[in-house]
């Protein structure tokens, strides 16, 4: 979930992001962060040892971290064999204000610039979701180019078997976690036997493998579409990630189409989408704002020995751009960063006709450097700056319902295809548009996804792969 920017030495490269869960580096133009930090010094024969790796990220948090005064100081690090729990144990007083929900973090160098690039990613290729009263696994969302969509799985698919155990079961007697268990690690070659029901009612069985799949940002299917709020054509616009380069490309496409059309009215559908790229956050943000061409798109803050690095973004002019005059954003618990960071930078322009629809969202106003140790395929994301708007309002660490001035609670449709007009949350979003009331989101309704009348949760692991970070809920 995310923005980024890299810049490379000899030996370390760091890159800013903001991603719902974890964070993403980018090939986008290099920004000048100076001076840049440099691996602290090996003290044995084993660069890669623990208490290097411990050393160094303790040391970068020290220089970059954005809240120095939450950093715990009594860590002993000999009291800890995992990096990652070492890494939980110096944000912590951060986390306890929900400042750092486990933002910072250690990956692979290697296995995120592959999905960055790639948009690669080892599994079926399917979004789950859980229904926390009911003991039932959901398909939310299924790519087009994995396994899982070719052997019948889609949208409203419900999980009856995993290798032969009863979901249900699993959910009874381990939760979550023992349908996650149940799925198998990422390997491409693993496969698993399911039996399923498709939202058609159709029972089936298949044996199905994980392999290495393409994430296509906009889907051929559903992504793009204009439809009408009973007043006038509206342009729908359902954003998987923000993480695949691809992303840019696939916008301008959509939006030379609702430029042809004179579309003025947009419904963002992000409800699932954890963040991804700066540059496709400013490129989505340039392209609703043709009317806003040199005006504060966002800011991005470090700590105040770091104010130096401070930035404005600005909206800039794109052949394809519209002039927005109405946007409903469908977000959900899963939605957030560069999601939430387009959704912030529109407010103090649209005021009113700006409207989140769903529930509220995760919240995360900040983002990350990366850190590389390529010798260790370390890359080690350490939150450093905060975003806000022309406002300078960027404190939605609670979600943007929060901030967002209208707002329209809506369920998660799942047994509706995603962009039919007749799905919950786009029928809610197509109401505000056309100017009919909604009600809005309340304090009840929290960063939940609902259905049916059910409570949903997305299927996420505690320390998920690098696609999980920024695809909430893939497998």
């Amino acid at each position: 979930m995310a923005f980024a920017r890299t810049v490379l030495s000899a030996t370390l490269a760091f890159s800013l992001v903001a991603c719902g869960g974890g964070g993403s580096s980018s090939s986008a133009p290099p920004v000048n962060v100076s001076p840049t930090p440099t691996p602290p010094p090996a003290t044995g024969g084993d660069s890669c040892s623990l208490a290097n790796r411990q050393q160094f990220v303790r040391d970068v948090l020290n220089e970059w971290y954005l809240f120095p005064d939450l950093l715990a100081t009594n860590v002993n690090a000999a009291n800890y064999t995992d990096i990652q729990d070492y890494i939980d144990a110096l944000v912590a007083p951060a986390r306890a204000q929900s400042k750092d929900r486990f933002f910072t973090y250690i990956t692979s160098i290697k296995e995120e610039n592959a999905l960055i690039q790639n948009g690669s990613s080892a599994g079926f290729g399917i979004r789950l979701g859980y229904d926390t009263s009911a003991n039932r696994v959901f398909v939310l969302e299924a790519f087009e180019a994995g396994t899982g969509f070719q052997a019948g799985m889609d949208r409203g698919t419900e999980l009856l078997t995993i290798g032969g155990q009863s979901v249900a079961s699993l959910m009874s007697s381990g939760g979550p976690q023992a349908v996650i268990n149940a799925l198998g690690p990422s390997d491409p070659g693993l496969s698993r036997s399911f039996t399923f029901r498709t939202r058609e009612g159709t029972e089936r069985n298949a044996n199905i493998s994980k392999t290495e799949f393409s994430l296509d940002p906009i889907s051929d299917r559903y992504g793009v579409k204009i439809l009408n709020d009973g007043t006038g054509p509206v342009g729908y616009i359902n954003l998987r990630t923000f993480i695949v380069q691809d992303a840019g490309p696939q916008l301008r496409t959509a939006f030379q189409q609702f430029k042809n059309q004179g579309i003025t009215k947009v419904i963002l559908d992000l409800r699932y989408n954890g963040g991804g790229l700066v540059s496709v956050a400013e490129l989505l943000g340039d392209l609703m704002a043709a009317d806003k061409s040199g005006q504060v798109f966002s800011k991005t803050v470090l700590r105040p020995s770091k104010s130096s690095e401070n930035e404005v973004d600005r909206f800039t002019a794109q052949s394809e751009a519209i002039s927005a005059t109405k946007i409903a954003v469908i977000g959900r618990g899963g939605t957030a960063s560069a999601s939430e960071l387009v959704t912030n930078s529109f407010i103090p322009y649209l005021g009113n006709n700006l409207a989140l629809v769903g529930t509220n969202t995760f919240g995360k106003p900040v983002g990350q450097f990366a850190f590389d140790r390529s010798a260790c395929d370390d890359r080690f994301r350490a939150v450093a700056f905060k975003t806000t708007n022309a406002n300078d309002q960027g404190e939605y660490f609670t979600g943007l319902a929060s901030v967002v001035q209208r707002t329209c609670a809506a369920n998660d449709g799942i047994f509706e295809a995603l962009g039919d007009p007749n799905e919950t949350s786009i029928s809610a979003a197509l109401d505000f548009l056309g100017g009919r009331t909604c009600t809005p989101i309340s304090g009840g309704q929290d960063q939940t996804m609902q259905s049916a009348g059910n409570r949903q949760q997305l299927l996420q692991p505690r320390i998920p792969t690098p696609a999980q970070r920024e695809v909430p809920g893939l497998f």
